[in-house]
């Protein structure tokens, strides 16, 4: 797999624009997420995922080598951040909206031996996380969603968001219980999933 990207990214440098369409459809699911879930709005997410794009195939020639994917991730990371700057400048969408996606509710895994309950409390569990992630700063929730929710490595995460790995893994520890009590303090999180020890 590293010597096809490697043969494609190489294609796309010299223009060829097939090879990199392949390597937007290897890469569009996982970047489209971080977006998402950085943002909280699908319609966004998806434009900001194209800016992403569009900004990676203009700057094609300038890749070096190293890890492609975190590349890639980091381009869609300050992407969200201009947006989310951008936002705060002229707020217009609500994070208390129901959020619509194609795919079904974020974190969603089908279990087909679910009852009707457990597939509403599911949903409403995951309503209650991409609500609080949206509550973090934008520093602790882009290394949750790179941690967390995308698996990467800190070494990873370290290279795209440009930060050291002390920083990521003290921001990962404040986002993580930050996120705890945010689901805890509020009606957030469905009773089921609820703790009253403190």
């Amino acid at each position: 797999m590293a010597s096809e990207e490697l043969r494609l990214i190489e294609a796309g440098q010299r223009g060829d624009v097939e090879a990199f369409n392949q390597l937007v459809r290897l890469y569009e699911a996982r970047v489209y997420n971080l977006c998402y879930r950085m943002l909280g709005d699908a319609d966004t997410a998806a434009d900001v995922t194209q800016e992403t794009f569009i900004s990676a195939y203009q700057n094609l020639r300038r890749f070096r080598g190293g890890v492609f994917r975190a590349w890639l991730l980091r381009i869609a990371t300050n992407a969200c951040h201009d947006t989310l700057r951008a936002q705060k400048r002229r707020p217009a969408v609500s994070l208390d909206a129901p959020q619509e996606s194609e795919s079904g509710a974020p974190f969603d895994v089908v279990d087909t031996a679910e009852t009707p309950d457990e597939t509403a409390l599911r949903h409403e569990l995951a309503r209650a996380i991409e609500q609080g992630l949206a509550q973090l700063p934008e520093d602790q929730r882009i290394v949750v969603i790179l941690s967390d929710v995308q698996g990467l490595a800190y070494e990873e995460i370290a290279e795209i968001t440009g930060a050291n790995l002390g920083t990521i893994k003290s921001r990962l520890s404040r986002g993580r219980a930050r996120l705890r009590d945010i689901l805890r303090a509020g009606e957030l999180l469905p009773s089921k999933f609820r703790h009253d020890d403190g």
